[in-house]
């Protein structure tokens, strides 16, 4: 007996509160769920597991993200820049880390007592007024109080 039930997959969808396309009859108790009139019967038939619901398939977005992960590759090199240089790192930037790794190495010449406590700290506001350009000047800086200090 061949019998439509489309209306019968709607008020199944109703009643369970999913879409049309996630309800699924078994094709072996097609003349049950036709018999089913109320939204009683197509519950008892969904407990009976004769009316079943289809799990929710979202959109993938493997793709997008394998998209998104070749486009962070791409636009580094020379040609693609835009912009000054501090549009693209900005001038705070560039000086902390250039003050954070100068005050590393004036740590390190402390700790092994090639500089005394007051000679660090002298070295210590240079580098913090940017007076120091980078890290082979801080040790030039250094070695000329080290000359000085032993005749």
């Amino acid at each position: 007996m061949v019998v439509n039930l489309k209306a019968k997959k709607r008020l199944a969808s109703r009643v369970t509160g999913v879409g049309v396309h996630r309800i699924k009859f078994d094709s072996d108790h097609l003349d049950d769920i036709a018999d089913a009139i109320t939204r009683g019967n197509i519950r008892s038939l969904i407990t009976a597991n004769i009316i079943q619901i289809k799990p929710f398939t979202g959109t993938s977005r493997g793709r997008a993200q394998d998209k998104k992960d070749q486009k962070k590759k791409r636009g580094t090199g020379q040609g693609s820049k835009q912009g000054k240089k501090g549009a693209r790192v900005g001038k705070k930037e560039v000086y902390v880390a250039k003050v954070r790794a100068l005050r590393r190495l004036l740590k390190i010449a402390k700790d092994r007592k090639d500089i005394t406590n007051p000679e660090f700290w002298t070295l210590y506001k240079k580098v913090g007024g940017n007076t120091v350009r980078n890290k082979a000047h801080l040790r030039l800086l250094m070695e000329e109080i080290i000359t000085k200090r032993t005749p």
